[in-house]
């Protein structure tokens, strides 16, 4: 009987959403230094519409912007996440999911995310591991695999601070030891710090990023929740950049109020940190734009209690005016729901017109009517900031039955100054290269 009443809700809940509520704006106009930000349209039942994961057929890619070509640099991954370079070109992937974490689908609301989830392409077991990729003879395609690492929990975010590999799993941030050109690791970690973690993990994924000078880790923990609604003691340590001294696991919160920060890159202009957020659910199709902003060193960004400065989210109890009083807007926003992941830097990148600014992975909506990212974008940069509107790097991601044959998340430029996607819905990493 439980079963059927949760079909139900299900089915309710999917049937509403398809004749309610939908955008009255465009992306765009959720884009750049200046969104449209509308009032909330929060409705009894959440927009769900969700791009059912197909995967691409024998053949099929994703669209290049002019004057660039699209290949699959590797196939027959197992939900390949993000992506990092090393410094003798090869390149890591972490081939990871989501960890057991059941008290997240507890709750009428929490099965349902969970099936929406599933159908997005995001229900598949956990590899938990990281695989090496080497293209000796640079011809765009990686002819070596190797298992780099496994039996980790989850992995995400990878960097290389001297000889030293860092790893954030979902729970915790890992040291291996690291010598150039091998193609795998079989030393033990050691453990730097304890992360949010344990059965409520809502916003997992962890990543993390090395100082230009490898004394300091940064590392993303997104939040616990939509908008503070299991509780904001739930919320310690979250929704924050850690700052992490790797000698002695010592921490502290360098930013807070950024609902789910993934994507970290140093700006070459200025050495200032970016990082690509995605911002709130449920008040409508417009809202809340993700964004793109550079990160002030004790700075805090809204969330729960604000967004894009003080605009207030009265779903939040109890309210915190005299933070939201300090709450910085963010530099540039990339469109609602467009879950902007990956961020990277075009330093060293060949790719004509898309030399100084940074490339954006949109892994795609389900709380919007239509459907927002399922792209990689550009913004371009000038003396250190965004100027202009974003230009379409990698589109074609959705089908005509608006299915999602792929869906990308981390991107990075590697040593041949061409552009790596990774596609966890496609299974493969797609290589963006000049004409």
């Amino acid at each position: 009987m439980l079963k059927r009443q949760h079909a139900v809700v299900i089915v309710l809940a999917a049937g509403l959403a398809a004749c309610g509520e939908s955008s009255s704006l465009q992306v765009a106009d959720g884009t750049g230094p200046s969104p449209k930000l509308p009032e909330p349209n929060k409705t009894l039942i959440p927009t769900v519409n969700i791009a059912p994961a197909v995967g691409w057929s024998q053949g099929a890619k994703p669209i290049a912007a002019q004057g660039l070509n699209v290949s699959a640099f590797a196939e027959d991954l197992d939900h390949p996440r993000w992506l990092y370079v090393l410094p003798n070109g090869d390149v890591l992937v972490a081939e990871t999911n989501a960890p057991p974490k059941p008290d997240d689908s507890k709750g009428i609301r929490g099965w349902v995310m969970e099936k929406v989830m599933g159908k997005a392409g995001a229900g598949v077991p956990s590899a938990n591991r990281i695989t090496l990729l080497r293209d000796a003879n640079h011809d765009g395609i990686a002819e070596t695999r190797t298992v780099f690492l496994q039996n980790l929990n989850s992995p995400f975010g990878m960097t290389l601070a001297g000889n030293d590999l860092y790893v954030a799993d979902s729970d915790k941030l890992l040291r291996f030891p690291y010598q150039a050109g091998q193609d795998s690791i079989s030393a033990q970690p050691t453990k730097v710090v304890d992360l949010p973690g344990g059965p409520l993990n809502h916003h997992w994924t962890k990543n993390v990023i090395a100082s230009p000078d490898g004394k300091k880790l940064y590392v993303t923990v997104g939040s616990n929740s939509n908008v503070g609604e299991n509780g904001l003691d739930k919320e310690e340590g979250r929704a924050a950049i850690w700052e992490v001294d790797p000698a002695t696991g010592s921490h502290r919160i360098f930013a807070s109020g950024l609902r789910n920060p993934n994507g970290m890159d140093w700006e070459p202009a200025t050495g200032k940190l970016w990082t690509a957020v995605n911002e709130r659910d449920e008040i409508g199709s417009d809202l809340v734009p993700d964004y793109i902003t550079s990160v002030k060193d004790g700075g805090f960004y809204g969330w729960p209690y604000s967004y894009y400065g003080q605009h207030v989210d009265v779903r939040v109890d109890p309210q915190n005016p005299e933070l939201v009083a300090k709450a910085i807007a963010p530099d540039y926003a990339v469109g609602p729901h467009t879950a902007s992941l990956g961020l990277s830097f075009a330093d060293g990148s060949k790719l004509p017109n898309f030399t100084e600014g940074a490339f954006i992975g949109q892994h795609g909506s389900w709380n919007r009517k239509p459907h927002s990212g399922y792209k990689v974008i550009f913004v371009p940069f000038a003396d250190g900031k965004p100027t202009g509107m974003p230009m379409d790097v990698l589109t074609g991601f959705l089908n005509a039955d608006e299915k999602a044959m792929g869906r990308p998340v981390g991107v990075v430029i590697d040593k041949q100054g061409d552009l790596l996607v990774a596609d966890d819905v496609g299974n493969k990493i797609w290589r963006v290269s000049a004409k």
